[in-house]
Parts: C-alpha cells; structure tokens; sequence
C-alpha cells in the first residue's frame, strides 16, 4: 500500500473529520481511505440507504377493526383446552 502524507489541513476540517470517524465507529485513517475511494468512483457505494426498524412502510398498518379481528383469533389460539391437558 501507498502512503500519502496530507499538509495544510484547517483544524476546523481536521476535528470534523475526527468527530465523523467517531461518530461511525472508525478510525481516521479508515474514515479517510474510504472518503477518498468514493470520491474517486472506487468505493464501496451504499446499495441501502433506508434503515427501517419494522416493515410497516412495506406492507401498510392494520386499521383499528383489522387489529381487532386479528386479536380476537389470536386470543382464542392462546386458550387453553384443560380437557386436552389432564
């Protein structure tokens, strides 16, 4: 691997960048190598830039009577069938 020494960067720029690798978990050095090759077209690109938690946005919400009918079949699956358990 090459090295390349950078000169004259503004300590503002320096603590952002500083702050930016922390902030994502990597050292600076990575942070940097990893700004250049995307600025030069070869970097890894993000194929997903969406987090999602749930996948309500994929397939809608129920509406209150749909959670209701759901609930209610869901209730009677939790019953227990005591004649089946003795």
């Amino acid at each position: 691997m090459k090295a390349i020494t950078i000169r004259g960067i503004d300590t503002s720029v320096a603590e952002k960048v500083k702050q930016t690798a922390k902030r994502e978990g990597k050292s600076v050095n990575r942070f940097i190598l990893e700004m250049i090759s995307q600025s030069v077209g070869e970097g890894n690109k993000k194929r997903f830039s969406s987090k999602h938690g749930d996948l309500d946005n994929l397939f809608g919400r129920w509406s209150q009577d749909e959670f209701e009918k759901i609930q209610g079949f869901v209730d009677i699956q939790r019953k227990i069938d005591t004649e089946l358990w003795q």
